[in-house]
């Protein structure tokens, strides 16, 4: 009798054993199949994102934010792969590069994009804006909104534009008006307007990919430029130039693009959490930006030897009489209806 139970347990441990394994093997594959719905592999979109900065500007910055952004609100259906510091392609070749989808998204400076748009020169005027909420008003209002939609006609997707602040001038020598910088050689970034800027003032102009500018300061072939405080830290420049001029003549931005066709082929939910996360990567950019330039002048002043020379009120008001001249040569080529909305937001602002 005692041998009958003790079959009889051992037999009945052995059926709740079976019956746990195989639940647990169901539940098992049940997770596992939910899970591989999610962020399996073969499922997962993958969005190459290239540009040319370092990682710890504030385009660089920026990228990174919108991929945590973008893997959050997708629940990682999509993941951003980002490529800083011309790791795959330099700020002369992201462009093909986006329009073959060899990358689907890039964002080259404002300036880059006016061989695409002749529109996008206007962001390149000098003091076309005046201050901040000049700038805010115009990128993310009607003037933004037409110069991303400009892009469509090249199989482009405008997504946004974003802030690096405003630019500086470093120079071998000093720079406080106008007039001094007849004679100087100045890296730019490639634009007929910024061309005009210096040339017009007796200046020589030379134009420079984004990481040739430190090599070229170094063996003299330029001796001056202009940019933000986060670049000029970023790439070191203020180590190779005697002197600052705090001016804020001209913007610096970036317009963040995608491949329209890979865009247009996204799911509509997809679509929606990525500009979600666009949206706010943007308006964490504005302050950001701001914020990294302020403290990364202050780390120049107190760790270089520049001399840094800021423009007074009637030195800048100086400068915007003289270098707003050559915005009739441009109006035409930007085009009139849009150089009178910059115009209305400019002309407010500067009664601020």
């Amino acid at each position: 009798m005692r041998a009958f139970w003790g079959y009889f347990a051992l037999i009945s441990l052995g059926l709740i054993l079976a019956i746990f394994i195989a639940f647990q093997s169901l539940f098992s594959k049940e997770d596992v199949r939910k899970d591989y719905e999610q962020v399996g592999m073969k499922d997962q979109i993958i969005i190459k994102f290239s540009h040319v900065v370092a990682e710890n500007t504030p385009k660089g910055l920026a990228a990174v934010h919108f991929a945590k952004l973008v893997d959050e609100y997708t629940n990682h259906r999509v993941k951003v792969e980002v490529f800083p510091n011309q790791s795959l392609y330099g700020d002369q070749e992201e462009i093909k590069a986006l329009l073959e989808n060899k990358v689907q998204m890039i964002a080259p400076s404002t300036s880059t994009l006016t061989d695409l748009s002749p529109k996008w020169l206007l962001l390149d005027l000098p003091y076309i804006f005046p201050n901040r909420a000049a700038l805010e008003e115009a990128l993310y209002g009607e003037v933004g909104e037409e110069l991303l939609h400009d892009l469509e006609r090249n199989h482009i997707k405008g997504m946004a534009l974003w802030t690096n602040h405003f630019k500086q001038i470093t120079s071998n020598t000093p720079i406080h008006t106008t007039a001094d910088f007849e004679g100087k050689t100045f890296r730019i970034m490639p634009s007929k307007v910024l061309k005009e800027q210096f040339e017009h003032f007796g200046a020589s102009t030379l134009m420079l990919r984004f990481n040739e500018t430190f090599a070229n300061l170094e063996q003299n072939k330029t001796d001056s430029q202009e940019n933000t405080i986060s670049n000029i830290y970023s790439k070191k420049l203020y180590k190779l130039q005697n002197y600052l001029t705090i001016s804020n003549h001209g913007f610096l931005g970036y317009g963040v693009l995608m491949n329209q066709l890979f865009w247009d082929e996204l799911p509509p939910d997809i679509q929606v959490q990525i500009q979600r996360a666009m949206q706010e990567t943007t308006e964490w950019l504005w302050t950001k930006s701001d914020e990294m330039n302020r403290q990364l002048l202050l780390e120049i002043e107190r760790s270089s030897s520049i001399s840094m020379y800021k423009l007074s009120p009637a030195e800048k008001k100086q400068w915007m009489n003289e270098m707003t001249v050559i915005y009739p040569k441009f109006e035409p080529i930007i085009g009139t209806e849009l150089m009178d909305k910059m115009k209305v937001i400019r002309e407010k602002h500067m009664k601020e």
